[in-house]
């Protein structure tokens, strides 16, 4: 469902909540932006748990050293610590610490979020067409997205092809000196990649200032303006139930 919403007015959504996330120092409504972004991805977009705890680990990870910053250091600012102290929480140290873990988690989990849901080529194409994206900028986007999965299908051809000659079977995680002894080549690669891109798209007239027509990008609808009105409301209703009585 959300993977069919037009991806800028998702990405206004998505921004909208980061900026509420950065701004409302609350445990409670940094906890509320991850049950409900967490629910959205398990019920709506049936993503399964493990990726979604996979996803959330690396921004737990950084959230953890704000946490611990917060309660062995005690070098928040003077509005953290007076947000902190009127918490639920009874140590002001903990309550910043464990309100700056919780918004990490909660601006991270909203990115991966729109990732998921959002096709890159049709945000590409809907920059061009709704916000002027210039074209080298598109097309240059389109052509690192084709690169980047032939790059590790190259690795992959380099790595079987050294087991081969060495006789043994590729390690499953490739070490330190087998990485660098791939990046030469690797390099090598993407540079006549990129050279063969450029000739192609200079023959197919790709020139600054020349009339382009955007086909394929998507169109606002009405559903696309419910959902939006649907999620700033559920921000407010957030942000309201918070506040001190």
């Amino acid at each position: 469902m959300l993977k069919t919403l037009h991806p800028l007015a998702k990405l206004v959504v998505c921004l909208v909540w980061v900026a509420a996330s950065v701004l409302i120092f609350d445990a409670r409504f940094q906890l509320a932006t991850i049950v409900i972004v967490v629910l959205l991805l398990l019920v709506v977009e049936r993503f399964s748990l493990a990726l979604i705890l996979a996803l959330m680990l690396p921004f737990a990870l950084f959230g953890f050293g704000f946490l611990t910053t917060s309660v062995l250091f005690r070098q928040d600012g003077g509005f953290a610590l007076q947000m902190a102290a009127e918490s639920v929480l009874a140590s002001p140290a903990f309550s910043a610490g464990i309100t700056l873990f919780l918004r990490a988690i909660a601006c991270g989990m909203i990115s991966a979020l729109f990732a998921l849901t959002t096709d890159p080529g049709a945000f590409v194409r809907s920059l061009m067409a709704s916000w002027r994206l210039p074209p080298q900028i598109a097309y240059a986007l389109f052509s690192a997205m084709q690169l980047v999965p032939d790059l590790a299908a190259e690795v992959q051809q380099m790595r079987l092809a050294r087991a081969m000659k060495l006789g043994k079977a590729p390690r499953r995680i490739p070490g330190p000196i087998e990485l660098s002894g791939l990046l030469i080549p690797l390099l090598a690669y993407a540079i006549r990649r990129a050279g063969r891109t450029a000739i192609a798209m200079e023959a197919r007239g790709l020139e600054p200032g020349s009339p382009r027509t955007v086909m394929g990008a998507p169109k606002l609808g009405r559903r696309d303006i419910v959902m939006t009105a649907l999620a700033a409301a559920l921000l407010v209703l957030c942000i309201m139930s918070i506040r001190p009585a």
